[in-house]
């Protein structure tokens, strides 16, 4: 299931639309998970216990994983693991990549209103653009008329998933949906997400990936030898 919206549309139009058409369940947890955008490895422990960890949590509480869904870095491995879980079981994972438009190769291909359409998922080596990952189940596609840029999904995915963390999913508790940040490898904006998810009222919780490189090793190696109170 996908659909394309402009870049500055209202949260709560995209779970409207997500809740009544896409017909899904509001979530119990909110994994968003950011990291490289460009391709990277991760050693064959890890990217198990990181895929089996990841898909486990979303398994037993019922949570919607939230990626740039296009399959390339840290979204190709939250694919490979959803791929797996989906060769070995019958239960649907909840797998929304919200991705720039703009970045998308064949995207002429996805142009129409109501349509079923068959997407090419093979890249081309030679292009700058990127394919989406079909292990998603679902896809928002962020238009602000850019080609071949990331930025006009980020204010969206910020905005909707905290639309969705207020929630409230138990009314006699007057709870929200818990949201959890979980980042992998990256570069300098996977820190200022880290920042962001700690400044957020209420905080979110991050949960890093320690050993997947780069951003994420960088803020492991400081946590872990932080003095209490930094």
């Amino acid at each position: 299931m996908y659909i394309r919206v402009s870049y500055d549309t209202k949260p709560d139009n995209i779970l409207h639309l997500m809740v009544r058409d896409w017909q899904l369940e509001l979530p119990t947890l909110l994994i968003s998970v950011h990291g490289g955008l460009q391709n990277f490895d991760l050693s064959p422990k890890l990217k198990q216990v990181f895929g089996k960890g990841l898909i486990k949590a979303a398994v037993t509480t019922g949570a919607w994983i939230i990626t740039g869904g296009v399959n390339t870095g840290v979204m190709r491995h939250v694919g490979d693991a959803l791929k797996d879980h989906s060769s070995k079981s019958r239960g649907k994972v909840c797998a929304i990549g919200i991705a720039p438009w703009g970045i998308l190769e064949n995207k002429e291909d996805l142009i129409g209103k109501d349509v079923t359409k068959p997407y090419q998922t093979m890249a081309n080596p030679l292009s700058k653009l990127a394919v989406l990952n079909n292990s998603h189940s679902h896809f928002i596609l962020t238009d602000n008329g850019t080609c071949g840029k990331y930025g006009s999904e980020v204010k969206l995915r910020r905005l909707l998933e905290k639309h969705i963390s207020l929630q409230k999913i138990n009314t006699r508790l007057g709870q929200g949906v818990p949201l959890v940040c979980m980042i992998v490898e990256g570069g300098p904006n996977v820190i200022s997400i880290a920042l962001e998810s700690l400044r957020d009222e209420p905080p979110v919780p991050v949960v890093v990936c320690d050993g997947s490189g780069r951003a994420s090793d960088i803020i492991s190696f400081a946590h872990k030898y932080s003095e209490e109170g930094g």
